[in-house]
């Protein structure tokens, strides 16, 4: 029996460190998903409305859950990429998907950049130009990842969701402490559910948690995973349920966060990401003292950081999977890969350095075609794990089928108000 007592702690910490080995993949989609997502859109909903999107946020998650899963269940099930699987339906698709991509990859890359290149500005002691900063965010991005390929952005993965959780959480529980914090009645808050409001709650739902095209991302990364480790259905699906419920769960506290610090304080929002970032910084230095301002910082730089080399990564990796495809060849090469790396962040620099001007309206077309495509996408991975014979731990139940139409019904719902109020109204 002292045998059996004294090896029980060496087993629990095996098996700890065997799950946090075996995440990957889920954790990444969360690295990518938390930036302007959940750091503008939800710390926006929580400063204007308070609690009343709550219900919302967690019910738009619901919705995608069945659509974001399934890029785990194809690659699992057949050990192909969504992007393979977008090919078998027809060569069409594949080349829509391939452009949609690289747009939104060097847009999308080239916001996250010039974000992250903003808050890094209050680390560093000499004063320097957005576009020196935002060049040293992407370099640092490209030698992390060139360095150590998958377990390099693995490992950060796990190190950057770690400190944002716990720091955004103690935000939280200061706010909540805090009895200089702002309180609103419900009662004087502004209501979302009216026609003015339409506008912001499209394009937040739309956004939460990510494009549905991150998907092929997460396939991207599990197909990379299982090339080096041994991954089964099981740990795959607990390692995207981490990530994607995690990532729920923070959209929540980036709400809280708003609600309690911003939320009836009377002062007016920036409309850009990078000026609210810096405003809610500094609502948090006067709101709960100065001390705060270096720990709020950290958060949003870490949220956006994260965003940015993930994205870098994954975009390069299914674009240049779609390349392979579309050229007929057996097997995606690691060189072109580490060239859409360089090329993306080559093409999102030069925007930042030459057309910084034309980014909002960029990064606009691109939220906007993002938001489009998305339940079209929806409908594609619905298609093929429904479609593809799966074995029983992967395929699609009755209950996940029935959530799948409905969250077909809310995001073409979702496409069809959009339209209505962006062109139509």
């Amino acid at each position: 029996m002292e045998n059996a007592a004294e090896y029980r702690p060496a087993e629990g910490r095996a098996s700890l460190s065997q799950f946090v080995k075996s995440l990957g993949p889920g954790i990444m989609t969360a690295a990518a998903a938390v930036g302007g997502s959940h750091l503008v859109a939800s710390t926006k909903a929580g400063a204007i409305y308070g609690w009343q999107l709550a219900a919302l946020i967690l019910l738009v998650n619901l919705f995608k859950y069945p659509f974001f899963r399934a890029g785990v269940q194809y690659t699992m099930g057949t050990g192909e990429s969504l992007v393979e699987g977008y090919s078998k339906l027809g060569r069409p698709y594949l080349w829509v998907f391939t452009l949609l991509t690289t747009v939104s990859a060097v847009v999308n890359t080239a916001a996250l950049a010039l974000f992250s290149a903003s808050l890094l500005g209050y680390f560093i002691p000499v004063e320097l130009s957005m576009g020196t900063l935002s060049a040293i965010v992407l370099f640092t991005c490209l030698a992390i990842l060139f360095a150590g390929h998958y377990k390099a952005l693995d490992s950060l993965s796990k190190i950057i969701m770690a400190v944002l959780t716990i720091a955004t959480l103690s935000a939280v529980v200061m706010a909540f402490s805090n009895s200089a914090a702002p309180a609103v009645a419900a009662a004087e808050s502004p209501s979302p559910w009216t026609i003015a409001a339409i506008g912001f709650i499209v394009v937040t739902m739309g956004w939460m948690p990510a494009p549905i095209e991150i998907s092929s991302l997460t396939s991207m990364w599990l197909k990379s995973q299982r090339s080096q480790q041994n991954v089964t259905a099981r740990s795959a699906l607990l390692d995207f349920n981490v990530g994607y419920i995690g990532t729920a769960l923070l959209a929540i506290v980036f709400l809280a966060l708003g609600a309690l610090v911003l939320h009836g304080s009377g002062v007016e929002l920036s409309k850009s990401g990078i000026g609210f970032s810096h405003q809610l910084v500094g609502m948090y230095a006067s709101t709960i003292g100065e001390w705060s301002r270096y720990l709020i910082a950290v958060i949003a730089f870490f949220c956006i950081f994260g965003s940015t080399i993930t994205v870098i990564d994954g975009y390069a990796r299914v674009i240049s999977e779609s390349q392979r495809l579309l050229r007929g060849q057996a097997k995606m090469n690691g060189k072109t890969t580490q060239y859409w790396m360089w090329s993306v962040s080559a093409l999102a620099l030069a925007i930042i350095l030459f057309w910084a001007s034309a980014l909002i309206p960029m990064l606009n077309f691109a939220m906007v075609l993002a938001f489009i495509t998305t339940p079209f996408f929806a409908l594609l991975n619905f298609i093929l794990v429904t479609k593809t014979p799966l074995p029983k731990a992967l395929a699609v139940g009755t209950k996940l089928k029935w959530l799948s139409i409905a969250g077909l019904i809310y995001l073409f719902g979702f496409l069809a108000l959009f339209v209505w109020w962006k062109w139509l109204m």
